[in-house]
């Protein structure tokens, strides 16, 4: 239980980070620009925190497909 509040945080304050952050890009064009750059920073952030929390997530299945291609080819040779 206290994993996932803590997994929960996580991404929120990374949501909120990248709101901040695109709210501040997005200010300096017009105040409609910030806020769809805070709407896309969000989205962003809490991409990252999922991609991040989960131990299996795209960096992970990358590595398997490079374990398994060497794999192939110590059975094919």
């Amino acid at each position: 239980m206290g994993s996932r509040i803590r997994r929960a945080l996580s991404r929120a304050a990374l949501a909120a980070v990248g709101a901040a952050a695109g709210a501040a890009v997005g200010g300096l064009i017009s105040r409609q620009a910030a806020s769809s750059g805070a709407a896309l920073g969000a989205f962003a952030g809490a991409t990252v925190a999922e991609v991040r929390a989960d131990s299996s997530g795209f960096l992970a299945a990358l590595r398997s497909d490079e374990d398994d291609g060497a794999d192939d080819d110590a059975t094919a040779a």
